[in-house]
């Protein structure tokens, strides 16, 4: 009873608030707007390597005053095994700390938390073009640190979303938020090309290190952890957010309650999560780190042009994620569908129709076509992300940020095996065939992902969640 009095308050006050397009009258949206600045800025440090490492393994040619050109062979001599590793180092620490972040977020808020771990992987890229002059190796522990800083970004962002976003709001503020993580691959990789080209392959580490740290200042200036700490927040949407969370106004104290590990081991739609996460990431994280290299080995496209069209999926992806979450809220709104129904459509979607995209990559022989359908394979494999990244809100709201923690822990693997599953099967001279490999599994995994998330999915709260909501 008490939830629906909630309901009908939330209502109530929800038509008096300004139009949602009105950004800058909501601070939830303001705390959207930062968190997609936020995800930019993770995505441009992650991915600027994929483009930097070309140019720091490319032939360097110079013009003697007779007007012979001499090849002076590139900077590093990395083969294409090494080159794994590094692209792969980052993530040997991003797997540490998913957990870790998840839990300290849900204790002590995730403002400071996702900053921090920003920042400082900023801090990290922007002393690179130092570090990386004394071996592969000291790159390797710059990276796997960068990792362990980075990797609680994505729960933490959660224990925000579980005290700012309403449940009728949660798959379009998260996934707005999301989206910038996108449009930071977006822009890092041709913008990266660029600067490689223009000013030397060190450049990228400044530029995209600097910005990270200019983020940070504004991100701690702007950003509360909760919305009863925000001075700026109007008294109509302090209440329709509280009251559609149920919450009660003015409570500061973070969650006591202790967790409940052995009901979340044994709970399917957990598991559901961390699969989904697995297939999703399996592929997005192969053509993260290799399309740069695949359009340059096979279709012999120079750097400028590989790191604009490796940047064309992203911006697809970019676009269909707050497009799909804001679709996802209005069919739950509307109550067309339920909010289990809701999440396995888009999952079972978004992973066949990436299965069906990536199977046509490995027979075609047109560069147009490839680029089209590796551009529409990662760009919906945002549908997927909508169901399996929200779902943690819907099954536990109170404990999301753990759930997501250790759903990314294993969504991280994929970071680490890929590229160097990549860099075993695809020699030092490249074919096609070697290529379809790596196009075959990552489309085995997506159809894996689509039937287990169908199959053990929910978007329901679970009973354990429920008992602990009561007893709180």
């Amino acid at each position: 009873m008490n939830g629906e009095i909630a309901t009908s308050e939330a209502d109530s006050l929800h038509k008096n608030l300004p139009s949602k397009w009105l950004i800058w009258k909501h601070r939830r949206y303001i705390v959207a707007l930062m968190a997609f600045l936020g995800f930019f800025n993770v995505y441009a440090l992650r991915v600027n390597l994929s483009i930097a490492i070309v140019s720091m393994t490319s032939d360097r040619f110079e013009t003697s005053d007779n007007g012979t050109v001499i090849n002076m062979g590139p900077e590093f001599s990395w083969n294409n095994e090494i080159q794994g590793y590094i692209l792969s180092s980052f993530f040997y620490g991003y797997i540490t700390t998913q957990l870790l972040g998840g839990y300290f977020a849900n204790k002590y808020g995730g403002k400071v938390i996702f900053g921090t771990g920003i920042a400082v992987t900023g801090a990290l890229t922007f002393i690179t073009p130092w570090v990386v002059t004394a071996n592969a190796y000291s790159l390797i522990a710059v990276r796997i640190i960068e990792g362990i800083f980075e990797g609680v970004t994505y729960p933490s962002l959660h224990a925000i979303w579980s005290e700012w976003a309403p449940p009728l709001e949660r798959t379009g503020l998260s996934m707005l938020a999301s989206a910038g993580s996108y449009f930071g691959t977006v822009v890092a990789m041709p913008l990266s090309a660029l600067l490689a080209e223009r000013f030397g392959w060190r450049s990228i580490f400044f530029f995209f290190g600097a910005l990270a740290l200019l983020w940070y200042i504004l991100w701690m200036l702007v950003v509360t952890n909760s919305p009863n700490q925000d001075s700026k927040i109007t008294e109509l949407e302090l209440n329709y957010i509280e009251s559609s969370l149920e919450k009660i106004p003015n409570d500061d104290e973070p969650h006591k309650t202790p967790i409940p590990w052995k009901s979340m081991a044994c709970t399917k739609a957990i598991w559901a999560i961390c699969v989904s996460n697995f297939a999703e990431n399996w592929g997005f994280y192969t053509f993260l780190t290799q399309l740069p290299k695949y359009l340059k080995d096979i279709y012999n496209f120079n750097l400028g042009t590989s790191g604009f069209l490796s940047g064309l999926p992203y911006l697809a992806m970019g676009i269909v994620l707050p497009v799909s979450g804001q679709l996802a809220d209005f069919l739950i709104s509307k109550g067309y569908l339920t909010v289990t129904q809701t999440r396995k459509s888009a999952s079972f979607l978004g992973f066949v129709a990436q299965f069906c995209f990536l199977m046509t990559v490995a027979y075609v022989s047109s560069e147009v076509v490839t680029v089209l359908c590796l551009t529409c394979a990662i760009g919906i494999g945002a549908v997927a992300f909508g169901a399996y990244c929200v779902n943690p809100l819907d099954i536990a709201p109170q404990y999301a940020s753990i759930i997501l923690g250790v759903s990314n822990t294993f969504g991280t693997i994929p970071g680490i095996a890929s590229p160097i599953f990549a860099g075993y099967i695809v020699s030092d001279n490249p074919t096609i065939y070697e290529w379809r490999i790596v196009f075959f599994v990552a489309a085995g995994i997506y159809l894996l992902g689509a039937f287990f998330y169908v199959i053990c999915g929910s978007g329901e709260v679970q009973d354990w969640a429920e008992c602990r909501k009561e007893e709180d």
